[in-house]
């Protein structure tokens, strides 16, 4: 069985910074666009940011200039830095891992509270 395996989250408050960590195996790292969805109470699951094999990213608009992704391919691993945090965007944070020919995979999630 795949596992994503995630970490980083917690309490922080508005205005603070998270990042969260995604590892995965390798095999489906390599042939993987990685990202992370969220989904915060009586809300859909939405896109939070996305990077491919290559490096190239794509983010949800309300996250751009906050969020960053990035991808260490050495470690198989994906982060998302998380700057200037608001209530909004507490929620739970699942990593993905969608492949074409490996299929898609999610972590269980990981929490993430913006509060004072």
């Amino acid at each position: 069985q795949v596992q994503l395996v995630e970490s980083g989250g917690g309490l922080v408050q508005p205005g603070g910074s998270l990042r969260l960590s995604c590892a995965a195996p390798g095999s489906i790292f390599s042939r993987a666009v990685m990202g992370w969805d969220r989904q915060a109470p009586g809300k859909q699951r939405e896109l939070v940011a996305s990077i491919t094999v290559g490096g190239s990213t794509n983010y949800r608009d309300s996250m751009k200039g906050r969020f960053t992704i990035s991808r260490d391919n050495a470690k198989n691993t994906v982060y998302l830095q998380m700057n200037s945090l608001t209530p909004e965007d507490t929620a739970l944070y699942y990593c993905f891992a969608r492949s074409p020919l490996m299929g898609d995979y999610w972590g269980q999630g990981t929490q993430v509270t913006v509060s004072s």
